[in-house]
């Protein structure tokens, strides 16, 4: 319950960091174990570009921190996560509210932790579409993320 409580707290304070604020997405929920975070990008004139669709800037901007404040949340203190490297691709214009949900599984979170016992540091790929309300991918964003641990701070 104590970490249903905290999830939900971070998510209204996430919203209002003026950083992720300015992008004009919205973090919806965040799950206990912050293994699932769900993320919405409504159109409005925050982030409408000059054609009337969703600005570039404002699809990568709400999705940008979020696999690097999970992993940070899931792997604990004693890893250090930072972004390493970013792609959006985009595929229609958006002209209403999109949304993005993201995961990591248990078997991930072994596996970097399994490779930090062999090595510094890894890299580790995520893939996350912005999606509407029928399903249909605007953008698909990926990241690469460097992990590693306490001792061997990323550079």
């Amino acid at each position: 319950m104590f970490d249903a409580l905290r999830a939900r707290l971070s998510r209204h304070v996430f919203n209002l960091f003026p950083a992720y604020r300015g992008t004009g997405g919205r973090i919806t929920h965040i799950a206990p174990d912050w293994q699932e975070v769900r993320i919405e990008l409504p159109l409005n004139w925050r982030t409408k570009n000059y054609v009337g669709t969703t600005y570039g800037g404002s699809m990568y901007g709400a999705v940008d921190p979020v696999y690097m404040m999970m992993l940070i949340r899931t792997l604990g203190e004693e890893y250090v996560v930072w972004d390493k490297e970013a792609e959006i691709r985009f595929k229609k214009p958006g002209r209403g509210t999109l949304y993005a949900t993201f995961r990591l599984s248990d078997e991930e979170l072994d596996a970097i932790r399994a490779e930090l016992e062999r090595t510094d540091s890894t890299d580790r790929v995520y893939t996350v579409d912005l999606i509407d309300e029928e399903g249909i991918t605007h953008a698909t964003v990926r990241k690469t993320l460097h992990v590693t641990t306490d001792q061997g701070k990323a550079a």
